[in-house]
């Protein structure tokens, strides 16, 4: 939402905007000139003055400013609704989906695109390192993530699509599997080109696009000739068989190969050379929330990733395993109890093989309280692990446990960010 109230804000529009906090993201906002209210309030008079009202799906149907603007008859967009208004104002559109790597592989894109040099503008869903969450030089080429949640990229009209991977996620806005799977085919359907991973068995039953991998060898875009050096890798990128370039990632992880690849391939559908595109794949270093290193506290690292979905957590770990030079410590937030509840036995298979783990306490987001997907539950089902409500009960443990060459790894895409850094500052 912010980041497309920054790109109105530098159409000419006036925005205002209301959050339950303040924070980060509101004070940014003030920079661009849009003013933030703060708590939900349907008497403001700027809410009577407003023309079009944005709302956001995380928020219920009952929100006291939402429903207010209605019965003031005031036009209501959803912020999907808004994105598919902005997309149709650029002639080059470039969408990202999938259940993993949004966000990264849109930074990308993006950093690919200022190399080139041609007027862009970005819409990440993340702050990345250098062009936070929005980005703009102009009105040409338009990169956006494209999030399966309440069907919202079905709106997206993209010149180029990409689709990294398809897993069960935000399942609760979905019938079934099937259904999930059939709205992704139909999102790559709707645009002119989309290139689907080849490494993934969802994405190659969707029908015959051109695809990206590593390990399938009929991949059209291919990495091959992979090094790590420290969890950084370098790859060779084969077009149809052909050997274009070398390229070395600076972001850690082998789960960005796939996010550079794909971006890579998409750029090269406008014509870029791989030179350029090259250039602008090495320029990205991180995401902030995606492996980002927050500091140390007597030799130990404290990392946090937004990894909340099992397949995440065993990317991330497996990345965390290759960097630990001493033990390795994870504490984890599950996101949403229908999440938890419905991917349980992934989540214990995941993390019960990790040795140090703490599991912490849910974050809940719009859901009401649900035992069966808690925190507790989750603990419980995996056994021989802690858990805990309270940021003291974390800062106890890791203050007597962390010794040097630890890392400290926190997982969870809801305020587990905060709590460690909150930690880290109490620690050091």
């Amino acid at each position: 939402m912010s980041s497309l109230a920054k790109y109105l804000s530098t159409c000419g529009y006036a925005v205002l905007g209301s959050d339950a906090r303040r924070g980060e993201e509101t004070d940014g906002l003030a920079f661009y000139g849009v003013k933030t209210f703060i708590g939900a309030n349907g008497e403001r008079k700027e809410l009577a003055e407003a023309d079009v009202v944005v709302y956001t799906d995380a928020i219920p149907q009952e929100h006291a400013e939402l429903k207010k603007a209605r019965e003031l008859g005031k036009k209501t967009l959803s912020r999907g609704e808004l994105l598919e208004l902005v997309c149709d104002c650029f002639p080059h559109v470039v969408s990202v989906a999938g259940s993993h790597g949004k966000t990264t592989c849109t930074s990308i894109c993006a950093h690919i695109l200022k190399s080139t040099g041609v007027p862009f503008t970005a819409h990440i869903g993340g702050e990345d390192s250098l062009f936070g969450n929005f980005h703009f030089t102009g009105r040409e080429y338009f990169v956006t993530e494209a999030c399966e949640y309440k069907r919202n990229f079905l709106k997206i009209h993209a010149e180029t699509a990409i689709l990294l991977n398809i897993d069960r996620d935000h399942m609760e806005c979905y019938e079934s599997e099937a259904d999930l799977i059939d709205c992704f085919s139909r999102y790559a359907h709707r645009a002119k080109t989309a290139f689907v991973c080849a490494d993934d068995p969802n994405c190659l039953s969707l029908g015959d696009f051109p695809t990206f991998g590593i390990e399938n060898p009929l991949a059209d875009y291919r990495a091959t000739e992979l090094r790590a050096h420290g969890e950084r890798y370098s790859f060779t990128v084969e077009e149809y068989g052909k050997a274009l370039c070398r390229v070395r990632l600076n972001a850690i992880g082998k789960c960005n190969v796939y996010n550079a690849l794909a971006a890579f391939a998409a750029m090269r559908s406008f014509g870029f050379n791989e030179r350029e595109i090259r250039r602008g794949v090495e320029t990205f270093r991180a995401v902030k929330r995606r492996f980002e290193r927050l500091g140390e506290y007597h030799g130990a690292s404290f990392i946090c990733d937004y990894a909340h979905h099992p397949r995440e957590i065993a990317s991330t770990i497996a990345t965390a395993q290759g960097i630990c030079k001493g033990r390795l410590f994870v504490v984890f937030q599950p996101h949403t109890y229908s999440r938890t509840k419905l991917l349980m036995r992934e989540f214990i298979n995941v993390l019960r093989g990790v040795e140090n783990l703490m599991i912490y306490k849910t974050y809940s987001a719009r859901e009401k309280y649900d035992g069966e997907g808690s925190g507790e539950a989750l603990a419980e089902s995996i056994g021989g692990c802690l858990y805990s409500e309270n940021v003291y009960v974390l800062k106890t443990w890791l203050k007597k446990t962390l010794k040097e060459g630890d890392v400290a790894l926190f997982l969870g895409a809801g305020d587990i960010y905060f709590a460690a850094q909150y930690l880290l500052k109490e620690l050091q």
